[in-house]
């Protein structure tokens, strides 16, 4: 919303409850899962920017929100004229095992059948999503890594960098009736060479803790037996699972021929590095 305020845009945000910080510059409104219709009485917008997301993963949260809520924006945005919908997904409904996921994917092909111009991006992973151990090796304890640390790579994306993309979707056809995935630029990166570079920035002998994935997978199949009786057990359950998922994809293009990952398949966008945002973060 920011980066649509700076390119001079007629911007409403809207929430599902009072931010913290709203935009200046832009008309701020309230309630667009509940009542998604009166966002467009009187002038509909041209283009609407979902970024609409479950906050857990939980199966239940997930169909709520990835999928019904967005359809029922899609569904008001159609009814007002609404000519184009840019949709935030993510990379990982590539390899679909999660309930998440599946809300996703069930909402994109709405989309791709509303008769609306539509541009579905999916970033590869979020710098905030990688920075949680930042605090952590900074007081001098050891860097979590799952099995040796080389079982994924990634090319995260800035908030900065994603915001000019999506911007972008709007008035470049190359963007329109295509799905897009996109991550920041330079190589794939490992966990293991995140947490070398947290210790080079720290000047700190790397020390690190390994966990199996495999824990995962076992607490989940416990939890997922419990789940027929609990819903919190089985969201817990889920949420192992969605660990695990991480723990062992990568967030780069799949080439579904052969079922790997490809670093050179996954277009770059943007200046910003993740290396860049851990010594912002550092110097804070």
């Amino acid at each position: 919303m920011h980066r649509l305020v700076a390119d001079g845009q007629n911007v409403t945000a809207a929430y599902r409850r009072q931010p913290d910080q709203p935009i200046t510059g832009a008309q701020t409104l309230l309630g667009l899962v509940a009542a998604p219709g009166s966002f467009f009485e009187g002038a509909p917008p041209d283009t609407i920017v979902s970024c609409l997301a479950s906050r857990t993963g939980a199966p239940g949260d997930a169909w709520a929100i990835d999928y019904r809520a967005n359809c029922a924006i899609l569904k008001a945005a159609k009814a007002a004229g609404v000519r184009h919908f840019i949709l935030l997904s993510a990379i990982c409904v590539q390899r679909p095992r999660l309930a998440f996921q599946h809300a996703k994917l069930a909402f994109e092909a709405e989309l791709q059948n509303s008769g609306l111009t539509w541009s579905i991006v999916r970033p590869t992973a979020f710098f905030k999503s990688l920075s949680g151990q930042v605090e952590r090796v900074r007081r001098g304890k050891p860097f979590l890594l799952f099995g040796d640390g080389e079982l994924t790579r990634c090319q995260p994306i800035s908030d900065g960098d994603l915001a000019r993309y999506l911007a972008g979707c709007m008035d470049d056809p190359a963007r329109h009736n295509r799905i897009l995935p996109i991550g920041g630029p330079g190589p794939a990166i490992t966990p293991l060479e995140q947490g070398e570079e947290l210790f080079r920035l720290t000047g700190q002998k790397p020390r690190y803790r390994r966990v199996s994935p495999a824990l995962f997978t076992v607490m989940a199949g416990v939890l997922g037996v419990a789940g027929h009786l609990s819903q919190r057990a089985g969201d817990t359950a889920e949420y192992l699972r969605i660990a695990r998922y991480y723990a062992t994809e990568s967030m780069l293009v799949l080439d579904h021929e052969t079922g790997a990952y490809r670093e050179d398949a996954t277009p770059e966008f943007g200046s910003d590095t993740l290396f860049d945002h851990y010594r912002e973060l550092l110097a804070r």
